[in-house]
């Protein structure tokens, strides 16, 4: 099959090479033999995913860092390579770059996240970090890329408590009278796998133990509030962090509940004045629900809350599982901890009723309300969500929407109910707007005290 052939501008691989090597990208001489190649595709396939391009030096001027391929048939070795570390043909897709300035094809791989680990010709697993390939050779490394892959879930780990804890607790004892009221729990437990060894699992403890945290210290929730928009800061945090703990169902209720409590207790300035914050409850639960259910346990980490003036954000330990990330969430369905999510399912009220919805919903729900969408991020061993204060609507709407119960405004309001940081883009915004005429600046006033108010074309309220 033929290999597509892209050309690319002067200024293309100007902009390729002043990105430079990093956690995403690597750059290879097309000398570069197929079995070091390997290195390079497992630690991408096995951390993120990343960029290759093969047919560039590491030190030089443009000129001399171009060293392609003679003809496609050239990187016949490489592309074998690809094809046999790839083998249905997934997860990777490649193409020859070409430029009219310098002699020769670059071979430009694209890697994809792996939903299993894949070693290197020398059987060698290998993870990207930073501008690394490094080896994984440790049982403990090895296991920790199984947890990230999502292969191994550290929900069937053994707990060495006494299995009381969870045949005899008032969870569990609840769960089965309203559930399953004909069963009995040490049976029960033992079918659904929950019991080993005479000890209960990761999964029975979180699940049905009357204090999980006593036996898993890192399994709770903490909450802060931060008064500021910024970044929280020790003088920003009003009073100490909130601790929640308890058994997976209640656990996800009295975050959600207290998380809604405080929110109801936050006022910022919007276009009216002096506003309460509302987010849709729906988010709240959604979000907090999958980050008690997703998160990897195995990480001695809470999951945390923060509460700032203009967003929440929800950070849970541990990457995006298998092959998911960041951009395909919404539509792929993967679950960490699966007994967790199916046993937590048979509840009556199932914190989870739509299985594998609950980050859609959580997104549909602050579209009805006209909020932005959440924003899903994966830093080094966590995954933040968050959900910003901020309606959908433009600056301009905004700053006339403030105008309506207002007889002016200035760039620092202007900045607080759009939360635009930048003094410079509303100045921007108010120039375009007094050039339409929809506002005007408030004539014989010293330049610190510049204001704004309706200008002739200020759109009426049945315009809007």
């Amino acid at each position: 099959m033929a290999i597509d052939v892209t050309a690319l501008s002067d200024a293309q691989f100007a902009d390729l090479l002043a990105r430079g090597e990093g956690h995403f990208l690597d750059f290879k001489a097309k000398e570069v033999s197929p079995a070091k190649l390997t290195k390079s595709l497992s630690a991408f396939a096995n951390a993120d995913g990343g960029e290759l391009f093969i047919g560039v030096l590491n030190s030089g001027s443009p000129t001399k860092r171009w060293s392609g391929f003679v003809d496609p048939e050239a990187a016949n070795g490489h592309i074998q390579a690809f094809e046999e570390f790839f083998p249905l043909g997934s997860y990777f897709k490649y193409q020859f770059l070409k430029s009219d300035r310098y002699p020769g094809l670059l071979l430009h791989c694209e890697i994809l996240k792996t939903p299993d680990i894949r070693s290197a010709s020398d059987k060698v697993f290998y993870l990207r970090r930073g501008a690394q390939n490094l080896p994984q050779t440790q049982e403990d490394q090895i296991s920790r890329l199984k947890f990230n892959k999502g292969i191994t879930s550290y929900e069937d780990h053994i707990v060495k408590i006494d299995v009381a804890e969870v045949t005899n607790s008032k969870p569990v004892l609840e769960f089965m009278l309203a559930n399953i009221p004909t069963a009995e729990p040490l049976p029960w437990l033992k079918k659904q796998q929950l019991i080993d060894e005479e000890r209960p699992t990761v999964a029975a403890v979180l699940l049905y133990a009357e204090e999980p945290q006593a036996a898993l210290p890192k399994a709770g929730i903490k909450i802060y509030r931060y008064q500021t928009s910024g970044s929280g800061t020790r003088d920003t945090l009003v009073g100490n962090p909130s601790s929640i703990e308890g058994h997976a169902y209640a656990l996800i209720a009295k975050a959600v509940q207290a998380t809604v409590d405080i929110v109801e207790k936050v006022s910022v300035i919007g276009t009216t004045g002096l506003e309460k914050v509302s987010y849709p409850r729906e988010s709240i639960h959604e979000i907090i629900t999958n980050a008690v259910l997703h998160r990897d346990y195995s990480l001695n980490d809470d999951i945390h809350i923060r509460i700032y003036d203009n967003r929440i954000e929800v950070q849970s330990p541990g990457v995006l599982p298998a092959h998911v990330t960041v951009e395909n969430i919404l539509e792929e369905r993967f679950a960490r901890n699966q007994r967790i999510v199916r046993l937590i399912n048979k509840y009556e009220d199932p914190p989870n009723k739509d299985v594998g919805e609950g980050l859609n919903t959580a997104f549909e729900a602050m579209r009805k309300l006209k909020f932005r969408d959440p924003v899903i991020e994966q830093l080094d061993g966590s995954v933040k969500v968050t959900l910003r204060h901020e309606k959908l609507a433009s600056p301009e709407e905004l700053i006339c929407e403030y105008l309506r119960v207002n007889s002016e405004i200035n760039n620092a309001k202007a900045r607080e109910i759009t939360f635009i940081g930048s003094e410079n883009s509303v100045k921007r915004i108010f120039n375009k707007m007094m050039k339409s005429k929809i506002i005007e600046r408030i004539p014989d006033r010293p330049q610190a005290k510049t204001g704004y108010r309706k200008g002739s074309n200020f759109p009426s309220e049945t315009a809007q």
